[in-house]
């Protein structure tokens, strides 16, 4: 039996034919004259080598060989369907897989709303989300291991090979646990700062730096009693344990203390705002976007209200 020689519209026509029990109608389902229909049917049953129907004057009957043929067309025409289906959902960005990094405050202002709303249109679609620093972020987009990023662009890595959207800077917030002893101060001033208990991320991560240089520019040392730790996790558990401040993003803090979550922690309100340098999303000019990542970083890109453009535009 030489099934697997069949072409598609032979299986269709076989199903077709099954289906309605007269060649004329099957044809008309296709969209076929019938004599076309009927020369596709003898060259399929050539091929086959045995009939496949027996020829009634109340219709057409599979035989036996031609209703396990049968049997084996409908699984192949709904696998190609299928096959139909999922080319269409990926080349729409409905369907595929996408893997995006970004720092902490994008990931929370940006990030987790492009994906809600990618998601409520595409649950099927796989989209994995790293947050680690720029650097890390960097390296894994040039290697081709990201699709796009929420990051910033260090002096290392050479601007000119990425698509460039300027998205915002990062606002510094100190939280502590919500009854620390300078919970309730209107304004606290860095120099009441310098000496309190600190848990920070590694030197060099941007928002320690910014922190740091807070206290330089007003004259200050940095604080002397810090603890150093890139985890969140362990930040939030020393915080509830302990009358330290933390400097984190804005988002971060916000989405900790404001409902739904409402954990026990408070911004410490200082004279002058500290900030970051801005973030940018970005991706390989020599790596096309999948149709699903386009959609996401685009979703992404609306927020900013601003092109995608690249480097040589900046």
């Amino acid at each position: 039996m030489l099934l697997h020689a069949l072409k598609p519209a032979q299986l269709r026509l076989i199903h077709e034919v099954a289906l309605h029990g007269q060649l004329q109608l099957a044809a008309e389902s296709l969209a076929m004259t019938q004599p076309a229909a009927s020369r596709m049917l003898a060259e399929a049953e050539r091929q086959i080598g045995a009939p496949l129907f027996i020829r009634q004057p109340k219709g057409m009957e599979p035989t036996e060989i031609g209703t396990t043929v049968l049997r084996r067309a409908r699984v192949i025409l709904r696998e190609m369907a299928s096959i139909e289906a999922d080319v269409r959902a990926l080349r729409g960005g409905y369907a595929g897989s996408v893997r995006v990094g970004a720092v902490t405050g994008p990931a929370i202002s940006y990030l987790v709303s492009a994906i809600r709303q990618i998601k409520e249109e595409s649950p099927q679609a796989d989209i994995t989300v790293d947050v680690m620093p720029s650097r890390d972020l960097l390296m894994q987009l040039a290697a081709g291991e990201m699709d796009f990023v929420l990051g910033r662009i260090l002096p290392e890595f050479d601007s000119d090979s990425f698509n460039i959207l300027p998205m915002s800077d990062e606002k510094v917030a100190l939280m502590a646990r919500a009854d620390h002893p300078l919970a309730r101060a209107r304004l606290v001033t860095l120099t009441e700062l310098v000496g309190q208990e600190w848990i920070m991320q590694q030197r060099g991560s941007p928002i320690r730096e910014a922190t740091l240089a807070a206290f330089a520019s007003v004259g200050l040392s940095e604080p002397d009693n810090i603890l150093n730790s890139p985890s969140l996790l362990l930040t939030i558990a020393y915080l509830a344990q302990s009358n330290a401040i933390t400097p984190v993003s804005r988002e971060v803090a916000e989405l900790l203390i404001q409902p739904p979550v409402r954990a026990a922690f408070t911004i410490v309100p200082t004279p002058q705002p500290i900030r970051v340098s801005p973030y940018f999303l970005l991706d390989l000019k020599r790596r096309p976007l999948s149709p699903l990542a386009k959609r996401l970083r685009d979703a992404v890109a609306q927020m900013s209200g601003s092109p995608i453009r690249n480097a040589a535009a900046l």
